[in-house]
């Protein structure tokens, strides 16, 4: 059961050290949500970072002051892939599944401004919650609708979106109906030709996960493609691959070694290695 008051208010805990702090600014304590609870930790190292749990897993980070300032190395991983896809003059069409803080559609808004965004949350409360605390553009740049992220999807036009990142989760598992074909293709139908499709991908050493979901993906992209850092590709650790689909290639000398410079190093596997890694995985149905 969620702990708190229905009003929201928080069990304890103190104000953004920030200037021009509101009463709406964020404030350290636990929340309850639609879905159970959510924690916001002020972040120890920076004076303007928050981290946002749910249900006691770490969810989100947010710098009040630097949009594009990413501490969860996967998402460094997904910007990097954006951008190397994406004019910064060009406005996105962008379609997140998964809210969280929004921190990826922050940083959309920032570093490609004339992009029009829709984040998909489940959680009603939470969405509340981070449009209060966060600043968010407001619509039509950036919009939250409160749903189920299968259903949103299979909801929407045709050749409507530029741009999906799927990461939703529930615990430590992506929910299963968001790895299948049938959802696949949904996604694929509402993406742009030369769209591109990033799944966050969380999975154990032995990438069981990952083969079918990869396999998954590149039955309906003419183009796949991983990124993540090498002992996670090796099978050394849990953690987290960026699965990338398209119709048009990806990747690029350029992006191949910006990723070898950032703060974890990842690497990027080209269509392919991914589909050599998947081929004894056969892709997920409903």
């Amino acid at each position: 059961m969620a702990k708190g008051n229905a009003g929201g208010k928080p069990e304890k805990g103190k104000k953004a050290r920030t200037q021009g702090n509101t009463d709406s600014s964020p404030v350290a304590g636990k929340y309850p949500i639609d879905t159970g609870d959510c924690e916001l930790v002020e972040d120890r190292f920076n004076p303007n970072g928050w981290v946002l749990m749910i249900n006691g897993v770490p969810s989100s980070h947010i710098d009040l002051n630097n949009p594009q300032q990413l501490d969860f190395e996967y998402m460094h991983w997904i910007a990097n892939l954006i951008e190397s896809r994406f004019d910064s003059e060009v406005g996105i069409r962008a379609l997140h599944l998964g809210g969280g803080a929004c921190t990826l559609a922050r940083y959309v808004a920032s570093a490609f401004p004339q992009s029009r965004q829709v984040v998909v949350e489940i959680d009603s409360k939470l969405a509340s919650l981070v449009r209060e605390w966060f600043d968010l553009p407001r619509a039509p740049l950036l919009r939250i609708r409160v749903g189920e992220a299968r259903e949103v999807t299979t909801s929407l036009t045709a050749n409507s979106r530029d741009l999906i990142i799927r990461d939703v989760y529930a615990g430590s598992r992506t929910p299963v109906a968001l790895t299948t074909v049938e959802f696949t293709q949904q996604v694929h139908r509402v993406l742009s030709p030369g769209g591109m499709y990033l799944a966050n991908c969380g999975d154990t050493p032995d990438r069981e996960l990952l083969k079918t979901e990869a396999a998954t993906i590149a039955s309906l992209f003419t183009y796949v493609a991983f990124v993540a850092d090498a002992t996670m590709l090796k099978g050394r650790r849990y953690g987290n691959v960026i699965i990338a689909g398209s119709d048009k290639p990806l990747g690029s000398p350029q992006l191949t070694r910006k990723l070898l410079t950032i703060g974890l190093p990842a690497q990027f596997w080209d269509d392919t290695r991914v589909r050599t890694f998947a081929a004894s995985a056969q892709p997920n149905l409903d």
